[in-house]
C-alpha cells in the first residue's frame, strides 16, 4: 500500500526524506500532489516520487494521506477528496490549531485519524513529533506513525490537549534557538571572532548542550550549574541573561506561540 502526500513543502520534503531513507517505503510507494506542474517536477527531481496534480489520486491510491498543506487550506482539500475516502484510510494533519474533532467532522467518515506536529530539523534527521490518535487508530496503526516519524527524528505519544504546547515547545522553538544562535555569534564577532567560525562555535555548543540534556537525563539546572564556577565567568553571563528577562521571555514566547496555534 502507498503512502500520500498531499502538498510538499520544507516539512512534507523532509518526512518524506526520513522515509526513504530508512527504506519505509519506496519511491514508487509515496504519490505526491502539487498545486503546479513546476512543483510536481521539483518533488520528481529532487525526491523521485510519484506525482499528481490531482487530490483525489492520492488517497485513491495511498491507504495512509498526509495532509502537508498551511492550515488555511484543509477544509478546501478535505472537501476535495471526501468522496475518496473510505473508513479503512487513516489520515494524518500536521497542522496547528486543526483538532481530531475537526478532521473528523471534516473528512466527513468515520476513520483514522492522526494529529502530528513535527518541527524543521526533521530536515536533517533531528525532528521532534508530538502524536495524538483518534478511537479508530489501532495499535499496529500507532506502531506504524512511530516508525513513520522516528525515521526523522524523535516522537512521543501526547494528549490532545497538549498538542498547542507541543506545537510551542517543539514547532516553534527552532525559530527562537536559531534566534539564540545568531545573538550568541553576533556577541562572539563583536568579540573579534569571524563571522563563519563564531556561528560554528555557537551552533556547537547549541548541539552539543542538547544532547547532554537528552544522554544524560540530568536536569537542565544541575547541567547549568556544573558550568557555572563560583565567582566565574559564566555565572557573571547568567546573572546578566536573568537581568534582562531571560526564562521570562522564553516562557512568554511559548505561551504567545500556543495561545495562536488555538486560532488557527
Amino acid at each position: 500500500m502507498k503512502i500520500g502526500f498531499i502538498g510538499c513543502g520544507n516539512m512534507g520534503s523532509a518526512m518524506i526524506g526520513g522515509i526513504l531513507k530508512k527504506g519505509i517505503y519506496r519511491k514508487e510507494e509515496i504519490i505526491v500532489s502539487n498545486l503546479t506542474e513546476e512543483g510536481s517536477r521539483r518533488s520528481r527531481e529532487k525526491l523521485g516520487v510519484v506525482t499528481t496534480l490531482d487530490n483525489r489520486e492520492v488517497v485513491k491510491q495511498a491507504g495512509t494521506g498526509v495532509l502537508a498543506v498551511k492550515p488555511q487550506f484543509y477544509e478546501e482539500v478535505l472537501t476535495e477528496i471526501r468522496d475518496e475516502l473510505t473508513e479503512e484510510h487513516l489520515i494524518i494533519g500536521i497542522a496547528p490549531g486543526k483538532t481530531l474533532a475537526w478532521l473528523e467532522e471534516a473528512c466527513g467518515k468515520q476513520l483514522k485519524i492522526v494529529r502530528l506536529m513535527p518541527n524543521t530539523p526533521a530536515q536533517v534527521g533531528e525532528g521532534m513529533t508530538g502524536a495524538c490518535f483518534n478511537a479508530k487508530v489501532t495499535e499496529e496503526d500507532r506502531a506504524e506513525i512511530r516508525k513513520l516519524t522516528e525515521s526523522f527524528g524523535r516522537m512521543e505519544f501526547v494528549p490532545e490537549r497538549l498538542m498547542d504546547a507541543v506545537g510551542a515547545v517543539s514547532g516553534c522553538s527552532p525559530a527562537y534557538v536559531f534566534m539564540f544562535i545568531e545573538a550568541m555569534a553576533d556577541g562572539a564577532v563583536a568579540l573579534g571572532m569571524p563571522r563563519k567560525q563564531a556561528y560554528a562555535f555557537a551552533a556547537q555548543a547549541v548541539l552539543g548542550s542538547a544532547k547532554m540534556v537528552l544522554e544524560t537525563g540530568m536536569h537542565p539546572g544541575e547541567l547549568k550549574d556544573m558550568v557555572t564556577s563560583p565567582a566565574g565567568t559564566t555565572i557573571e553571563g547568567v546573572r546578566t541573561l536573568e537581568k534582562q528577562g531571560f526564562r521570562s521571555a522564553v516562557f512568554e514566547a511559548l505561551i504567545a506561540s500556543a495561545e495562536k496555534g488555538k486560532k488557527l
